[in-house]
């Protein structure tokens, strides 16, 4: 997800290297039918972009689910759920 989420904010002229892109993954294991499956994987990304360019991160970040071939291939059976923060740097 982190390497799809990458190229929208490179194609948007927002570089993703070195350490500008940084994400915490967390899964959330269930039974609801008596065996265990992960049910949800709740994302928070921490960006730096250039002044200027918030908009354009926060664009990036809500439709790059729709390009990503990990959760394209979950959809429907685990819920994704997506934070971030945004700090511009010169």
């Amino acid at each position: 997800m982190v390497g799809t989420l990458s190229g929208a904010l490179e194609a948007r002229k927002i570089p993703t290297s070195p350490n500008k892109v940084e994400a915490q993954v967390q899964g959330t294991i269930e039974a609801p039918e008596g065996v265990l499956k992960i049910t949800k994987i709740s994302c928070h990304y921490s960006l730096k972009v250039p002044k200027g360019k918030t908009a354009a991160a926060e664009r990036a970040l809500s439709v790059f689910e729709q390009g990503c071939p990990v959760a394209q291939t979950l959809k429907g059976a685990v819920d994704f759920i997506h934070s971030w923060d945004i700090i511009e740097i010169d």
